[in-house]
């Protein structure tokens, strides 16, 4: 791995210094300083990769240094966006852009010069396979484009260990093969499973083994 951050629960505020980083690491400078580069940004790869992760702790930074910024998600938007002078403006899940909404992101992209606003967008697929307008799509494709890659096993089950460890819990090797093998294994329902096994642990006072993950199956846990 080439980064192992401190604070990844599910419940902790999206920041770039908590995200792992992974195959990312070009994305991350970027995101670093999305101001500085000569276009707008496009993240694409599938739920669960953290795109939406991403675009609230890019929006995060840039508050904390006093610029405007705002996080959209495309479900909430009828027809505009905002037209704060300097803003960054990131819109999540752009491929859910209603008609309406599609044309106000392309008028959005059409003033961003004038305004001096930068576009930080996110979707489930690369620019050509987006269902959008056409003339949007080109647009999307315009900008600087990056899949968020996932971690890979032995990253994930790294970051499992490791958490498990600060909270004083020694999951079992099988348990994590087991994870690796049969589970869902996106980092944000690793972590569920990860609270859930160490609340059980806690409340029948038993260690965690591949039979007490199996009851918790049995019980209703999904994975």
């Amino acid at each position: 791995m080439k980064q192992l951050v401190l604070d990844i629960r599910p419940d902790a505020p999206p920041t770039l210094d908590n995200f792992v980083v992974g195959a990312n690491q070009e994305l991350m400078a970027a995101l670093r300083d999305p101001q500085a580069l000569p276009g707008h940004l496009y993240l694409w790869g599938p739920g669960g990769c953290g795109r939406s992760h991403l675009l609230r702790a890019a929006v995060d930074a840039a508050l904390k240094t006093g610029r405007p910024a705002a996080y959209v998600d495309a479900t909430s938007v009828i027809d505009e966006f905002p037209q704060t002078a300097g803003l960054l403006l990131a819109v999540d899940d752009i491929q859910a852009l209603a008609p309406e909404a599609q044309i106000g992101l392309f008028n959005a992209f059409n003033r961003s010069r004038t305004l001096g606003q930068k576009l930080l967008l996110a979707g489930d697929a690369p620019p050509l396979a987006l269902a959008l307008r056409e003339d949007l799509r080109t647009r999307v494709g315009q900008c600087l484009v990056f899949e968020v890659r996932p971690l890979d096993d032995e990253s994930r089950a790294a970051i499992l260990a490791t958490l498990a460890a600060r909270r004083g819990l020694r999951l079992a090797d099988e348990v994590i093969d087991f994870l690796m093998r049969h589970g869902r294994r996106d980092l944000p329902t690793l972590l569920a499973v990860l609270d859930a096994l160490d609340t059980a642990s806690l409340e029948r006072k038993r260690a965690v083994t591949l039979p007490l993950l199996r009851e918790m199956m049995q019980s209703g846990l999904e994975i």
